[in-house]
């Protein structure tokens, strides 16, 4: 392990052997410190918590050394120091998964310790079975985070908008006790926190808001203010809420459409998605995870998206990934 990560050890040491200390106190490793992970641990080791940022070496070193700079309409401007290592070797409470999913296998390596409870906070769905299969299914819970963030450089975190969610369901009740301490957690650093019912409504009241904006924003390279507007992409909008919202319903998620399109008419005119700007960026946007995972629980579900899927293809000559209904959208799992 790197940097601060020996003390880290001595006190989650301390913790176990003190129940006193453990109800104050989680133990919390995270797993990728991008535009989530770099803001959540921040925000927990700013408040106190006991928390280790798990990364690439080079950017380990470089947070041992140097701390998570951040830049936060919610929380303000500063700058938190948690330990980092480019590997987990000590056991924890709590795994807080933030990598894309596209690079969810690679990272994994990184875990040599037995997390007691594994919290993803990615986009889509299927990485919940994967994480279940790694670590068993006893111990993986749901979650969702609702945040614009964005890791403008390593080891700098830029939140632009206001707004700031995390909901957290177990279907598993063994889980949920847990899942509260975790919640009290992030609510001590500053990050609203919910604990919901159903697994499926929680990763689909995501999924289809998400899919919706990220299919249109990163086919149209235009944010969520023009698309409102501009009659032909209104449509297209409408329509991917709707055609995602009844998959969603198909695996008894309860989405009311009309709720997730009031959210984002609500939303600020400038509002992008990370889909376009790794299109930008020349990064592997997350195609699969977001518009392939809502087209194949369609198939699942003998329905069909024809407008997710048109812009899924769009979205994919636009990226440069392999054309048609070969893109990455439509592999088969």
């Amino acid at each position: 392990m790197h940097g601060g990560c020996p003390g880290f050890a001595a006190n989650i040491a301390s913790n176990l052997g003190h129940p006193g200390l453990a109800n104050q106190m989680t133990s919390i490793a995270v797993l990728g410190p991008g535009g989530v992970g770099g803001f959540i641990a921040a925000a927990l080791s700013r408040a106190g918590e006991d928390v280790v940022v798990v990364a690439r070496p080079s950017t380990a070193d470089l947070i041992a050394a140097n701390g998570i700079e951040v830049r936060s309409l919610r929380l303000g401007d500063f700058t938190a120091a948690p330990a980092a290592g480019a590997a987990l070797q000590t056991d924890v409470d709590v795994l807080l998964v933030a990598v894309k999913a596209n690079a969810l296998d690679a990272a994994l390596g990184r875990i040599e310790a037995e997390p007691a409870l594994v919290v993803p906070l990615l986009n889509g769905l299927d990485h919940v079975q994967h994480l279940r299969h790694r670590f068993g299914a006893g111990r993986v819970a749901a979650g969702t985070i609702r945040i614009e963030s964005n890791r403008t450089e390593p080891g700098l975190i830029a939140q632009t908008s206001p707004f700031l969610r995390v909901e957290l369901a177990a279907e598993d009740s063994a889980l949920r006790p847990r899942l509260r301490q975790l919640q009290a957690a992030l609510e001590r650093a500053g990050v609203p926190t919910q604990i919901a019912e159903s697994e499926a409504q929680i990763l689909w009241s995501k999924l289809v808001r998400l899919c919706a904006l990220a299919c249109t924003t990163s086919a149209s390279d235009r944010p969520i203010g023009f698309i409102r507007t501009d009659p032909q992409w209104r449509a297209a909008l409408e329509t991917c809420i709707a055609e995602a919202a009844a998959v969603a319903n198909a695996e008894n998620a309860g989405i009311d459409p009309a709720a997730i399109l009031a959210e984002l008419d609500a939303a600020h005119p400038e509002l992008g998605s990370s889909m376009q700007r790794d299109i930008a960026a020349g990064r592997e946007p997350e195609l699969d995870a977001i518009a392939g995972a809502v087209i194949r629980a369609a198939e699942r579900h003998g329905l069909e998206c024809p407008t997710v899927s048109r812009l899924a293809a769009e979205i994919a000559a636009r990226a440069g990934i392999a054309d048609g209904h070969q893109s990455v959208a439509f592999r088969r799992r």
